[in-house]
């Protein structure tokens, strides 16, 4: 299992990895707002490709970071979202909010 993290991979593309839980998430919520306040980057990507699982957290995760991206004028893109965190997604109605890379 990878620790969680978020880190900037190259400039306004952030890697989300490892397990997303009520454990990590306030961290993971601090550094990637962080993260997203200091880059110059006006369009993110968020990377989500090295999840290795989530709970809910992980999908109120994506809206906190989606919040962030908005108050600062900049906008966010999720990019492969794992299917656990799709499914809940799903379940909750927000697939339709999610900015989903196709």
């Amino acid at each position: 299992m990878i620790s969680a993290r978020i880190s900037e991979t190259s400039p306004g593309v952030f890697s989300l990895a490892g397990e997303l839980d009520y454990q990590s998430a306030p961290a993971l919520r601090e550094q990637g707002a962080r993260l997203l306040k200091a880059s110059q980057a006006s369009a993110f990507v968020l990377d989500c490709s090295a999840v290795e699982k989530s709970s809910s957290v992980g999908v109120s995760l994506l809206l906190a970071f989606m919040r962030d991206a908005s108050a600062a004028g900049k906008t966010l893109t999720v990019r492969s979202l794992p299917k656990d965190m799709h499914e809940i997604a799903g379940v909750c109605g927000l697939l339709d909010i999610l900015p989903l890379q196709s």
